[in-house]
């Protein structure tokens, strides 16, 4: 299986990656790396809003749940299941 890194917003529900980076800057990204949300951690998606936002993500044994646009500066590496 190949690794491929994308946005979190891409993530489907259950599927679990590793935290590759924060795109965020300023209070934004100070604000998501105070959640606990730092590259090298492992996440799974929980489940989404019925339209889709926000988003619940499991992350260091607690869950959070994001909106879209916070989730877009949240790159994830995922395991391709197209192998």
């Amino acid at each position: 299986m190949s690794k491929r890194i994308i946005p979190m917003r891409q993530m489907e529900k259950g599927q679990r990656g590793i935290i590759h980076s924060i795109k965020a800057t300023g209070e934004l990204g100070r604000r998501i790396r105070d959640m606990g949300i730092t590259p090298g951690t492992p996440v799974e998606i929980q489940g989404r809003a019925p339209l889709k936002d926000p988003v619940a993500i499991k992350v260091r044994n607690f869950r959070l749940t994001l909106r879209n646009n916070e989730a877009d500066y949240i790159e994830v590496e995922v395991e391709d299941n197209e192998a």
